[in-house]
């Protein structure tokens, strides 16, 4: 199952975006509150519960540059999967998207998909209002 989430302009530049997002403890500011429970994180890793009681585990796994920063799945998470965020200059803000990857049979990937989907478009949508002034 691959997708790639909505593109945001976000007003910040690619150098501090991409700082924000290397520190997985900044991402609790870009996840929906209300429906995610137990909360963990390090410079380098988190996980957190969302609805459902399904835990999702994210390991920071390198990056390109300050364009592109790789996660993937931790041991906790359901099935295997990749993020990459990617982010590109755009005079004084950047623009951004994220692009996921998971490894899920067809059943599987009729529950997710959607959940997944509204998860990253909302983190996006989120990061950009975390940047505005």
């Amino acid at each position: 199952m691959e997708g790639k989430c909505t593109t945001v302009l976000i007003d910040a530049n690619q150098e501090t975006i991409f700082g924000f997002l290397s520190d997985s403890t900044n991402l609790v500011h870009i996840l929906p509150k209300d429906n995610i429970s137990d909360w963990n994180a390090t410079s380098n890793q988190c996980s957190f519960k969302v609805q459902g009681g399904v835990v999702i585990s994210l390991i920071q796994d390198g990056g390109e540059g300050s364009s592109k920063i790789f996660m993937k799945s931790g041991e906790k998470s359901p099935f295997p999967f990749k993020l990459t965020l990617h982010l590109e200059n755009k005079a004084n803000q950047t623009e951004g998207y994220i692009e996921f990857d998971g490894e899920v049979n067809m059943f599987l990937k009729m529950m997710v998909e959607k959940p997944l989907t509204n998860l990253f478009n909302y983190m996006s949508e989120k990061l950009k209002t975390h940047f505005e002034h």
